[in-house]
């Protein structure tokens, strides 16, 4: 696709639209959106806009349509597979500034908002109104609730309470020629053409800007248990996994994390945690529901699970305090890992009584290639997010034959029923291992989509194919 340079009439239209103040070129605020949390990734674009409203982010679309100026949609900024990142120039348009709760509908259990809403802020709001919004990735203090409908984000409670899909009614999106629309209906139940709500979650922003979502809410649960469980190994804790689920408790989160990941978040935040000595993996287990005795009997089930997966330790978290204290030890891991070493992050998925074979496979694959890895993730929805660690492999192998590894990596997730992003999606960085999982006939299929969205092809270009 050929896209149009950016020039001084352009900059002053796209000013004209969202107001002086509204739109950046100077250095700093080009390289603040050059970037994402992907590696170490940049690419600059040649301005920032920052619109306040569906009708300026319909003009700005407008415009660059009909200019052929590529388009890059950005949230929080948070995302792990370079989603955001405009490898075309042109314009990053940032939905910071739309960023109202529109309203909390507690008679249909509803709540509007813009895409700009931090996650956490909406999450807080809905639960001091007694209501729970379940999606909650690690994140959730920074990222936008829209960048999570662009990648489908999920986190640890989908295990229960399903993913980010279920809780999507309705959106109001503008298209890359400008034209504004709402793709389904205010209704639990939609069985009146193409599914369009679905269709956009996690399609990366490479067919529209959403603007507003209409979102499902639940009443929010009385109580919560929270358990810490030590295992020998990674394999002895993945294969307890789907076992507390054959004996039938579903458990409102299911983590698991390596032993050296959790050394490294004891050292890098300081955090009060003795990891038992002989432990190589632990297992961060909640319950959650308004009858305490049920919540109690399903930890005694749990309990008999993992002593028969040769657990050797269940520490039960006994105040809000200690729970958080629990919680942040996974929540922290990821920035923990990536503060110690050069490393790369991989995100997979697969049938979760498939866990210990993957987490085996992952390991000997490193070996063969030199690298080390830290694995944790949602080990109840079979998701398994994979740091790769630099280690003592040369600059040389790290920059061709990693790669190699990576692909590896995934061609082994496929193998055991799995795909190769559970919720950090495509972007950039994993669409060279599409082919892994998709044939032409997938891959052209989702092409065409693009082209019939997005005939110009203007819409955050580079991503996904």
């Amino acid at each position: 696709m050929k896209f149009n340079a950016i020039n001084q009439k352009h900059i002053n239209k796209l000013k004209q639209l969202c107001g002086e103040n509204n739109v950046f070129t100077d250095q700093e605020s080009v390289y603040k959106y050059s970037k994402d949390e992907t590696e170490d990734l940049s690419f600059f674009p040649d301005l920032v806009i920052k619109p306040k409203n569906v009708r300026e982010v319909s003009a700005v679309m407008k415009y660059c349509n009909e200019h052929l100026i590529p388009v890059t949609p950005r949230g929080g900024g948070t995302g792990l597979s370079g989603g955001a990142l405009p490898v075309y120039g042109g314009v990053v348009l940032s939905t910071e500034r739309l960023n109202s709760i529109i309203e909390i509908d507690e008679r249909n259990l509803q709540a509007t908002v813009e895409p700009g809403v931090i996650t956490e802020v909406f999450m807080d709001a809905v639960s001091e109104k007694g209501l729970l919004y379940p999606v909650d990735p690690s994140s959730k203090g920074s990222c936008f609730i829209g960048g999570n409908m662009a990648h489908g984000s999920g986190g640890p409670r989908v295990v229960k309470y399903g993913t980010i899909r279920e809780y999507v009614l309705n959106f109001e999106v503008v298209l890359p020629n400008g034209d504004i629309i709402w793709t389904g209906a205010n209704t639990l139940k939609y069985a009146s053409g193409y599914n369009l709500t679905q269709l956009l979650i996690g399609s990366e922003g490479t067919l529209a800007i959403i603007t507003k979502i209409v979102l499902k809410l639940i009443p929010r649960p009385q109580h919560n248990i929270l358990l810490m469980c030590a295992f020998p190994t990674n394999e002895d804790a993945c294969a307890a996994v789907s076992a507390i689920f054959r004996a039938g408790v579903t458990p409102s989160a299911l983590e698991f994390m390596e032993r050296r990941g959790l050394e490294w978040v004891i050292e890098y935040d300081k955090l009060n945690f003795s990891v038992h000595v002989d432990a190589q993996a632990y297992l961060l287990v909640e319950v959650d529901g308004n009858d305490m005795d049920m919540l109690f009997a399903d930890c005694e089930v749990i309990n008999g699970v993992v002593e028969k997966h040769r657990c050797i330790e269940v520490l039960f978290a006994d105040s809000s305090i200690q729970k958080e204290e629990f919680w942040k030890l996974r929540r922290v891991l990821p920035v923990s890992v990536k503060s110690n070493s050069i490393y790369k992050e991989e995100d997979t998925v697969v049938p979760r009584a498939n866990l210990p074979q993957l987490v085996k496979g992952i390991k000997e694959i490193g070996k063969a290639y030199g690298f080390e890895s830290v694995c944790y993730g949602h080990a109840g929805d079979g998701n398994l997010h994979v740091n790769i660690i630099k280690a003592s492999m040369t600059d040389e192998d790290w920059k061709n034959r990693l790669k190699d590894g990576i692909k590896e990596i995934f061609e082994l997730t496929v193998k055991l029923g799995g795909t190769i992003s559970g919720e950090h999606g495509i972007g950039l960085v994993q669409k060279d291992f599409m082919p892994i999982k998709y044939s032409e006939i997938h891959l052209n299929l989702m092409r065409g989509i693009k082209q019939v969205f997005d005939p110009n092809g203007i819409l955050n270009p580079g991503k996904i194919f």
